[in-house]
């Protein structure tokens, strides 16, 4: 005789996306409070997305949800990006959070943080989620730029042109190329990367070019995170904010306003993100599309 088993809904949100099967796909467990961390690292490796998240009653008293998200391999990361853009657009287009109005001002729980979470409606319908992000810190520059571009595969060195690590609640390193072209063309070494990665304490590599597809954009770039397991991520919201930060720090960006960043070009989903500037901080802002529903039988 089978035994009986626990049945636990699911749900996958394409993130940074105005139709399905674009943008970034996270793997979404409401109501996860049941389930232990063990469970909640194996069922992120079966999913096997860039991050799974799980809704859970928050510990901290100023805050509405508490998030944890995982990676296929396991890692908990904790930066505010597409792990909780997701999850945020599902609460909201699910009525968990209520009649929206013209807008909610929320908190969320990541890791040791509270942060503030704006959920715009117009007339009552949901129109976009914005995450603020941790107070951005710029830390260690990459010594060597010949290394990291052989760890990236590209084989000269001259087709980058500096390397920062920058946080805003996930330190990445963010690479800059000479053009769309090098983005384009780069083929990671996964060890070499982690190497690389590891001599700045860097969790992501944000490699990106000021010649983007789209004028208007500010940068296009591309996300590789062996530390993690993430071979490539097609929309970054924890790497996006810092680059459009640093960009603004270097005069390449307004540093009051829109930033959008282009990205997932190489993966065929293509995403774009925007981050706004401003007193407030930096902000994530993006729409999701809802495209699976279903159960866990576990």
């Amino acid at each position: 005789m089978t035994a009986s088993r626990r049945t636990v809904p699911f749900h996958l949100v394409d993130v940074f996306a105005d139709e399905p099967l674009s943008g970034n796909p996270l793997a979404l467990v409401p109501d996860a409070d049941a389930l232990d961390e063990a469970a909640m690292r194996r069922i992120a490796r079966e999913f096997n997305q860039s991050e799974t998240t799980f809704l859970l009653a928050p510990t901290a008293s100023d805050a509405d949800w508490r998030l944890r998200s995982f990676t296929p391999t396991g890692d908990e990361v904790v930066g505010a990006g597409h792990n909780s853009l997701g999850a945020w657009w599902w609460l909201a287009e699910s009525g968990r959070l209520g009649p929206l109005g013209d807008g909610l001002a929320l908190h969320q729980q990541l890791g040791g943080r509270v942060l503030p979470v704006a959920v715009r409606a117009e007339g009552g319908v949901l129109a976009t989620i914005g995450l603020t992000q941790a107070a951005p810190q710029a830390l260690a520059e990459h010594p060597d730029l010949a290394a990291l571009a052989a760890a990236l595969g590209l084989g000269d060195g001259d087709q980058l042109l500096g390397a920062r690590v920058v946080s805003t609640g996930a330190s990445h390193l963010l690479v800059q190329a000479c053009d769309r072209a090098a983005v384009a063309a780069a083929r990671p070494d996964a060890a070499r990367l982690l190497a690389a990665l590891r001599l700045v304490v860097a969790q992501g590599c944000y490699l990106y070019s000021l010649d983007p597809i789209d004028p208007a954009a500010a940068a296009q770039a591309r996300f590789f995170n062996p530390t993690v397991g993430i071979t490539e991520d097609p929309a970054t919201g924890s790497a996006a904010g810092p680059l459009a930060w640093h960009l603004a720090q270097r005069g390449l960006a307004p540093a009051v306003g829109e930033v959008t960043i282009e990205q997932g070009h190489a993966l065929g989903r293509p995403s774009r993100i925007t981050v706004r500037l401003g007193p407030e901080g930096v902000q994530v802002h993006g729409r999701c599309v809802t495209v699976v529903d279903g159960t866990l039988r576990l």
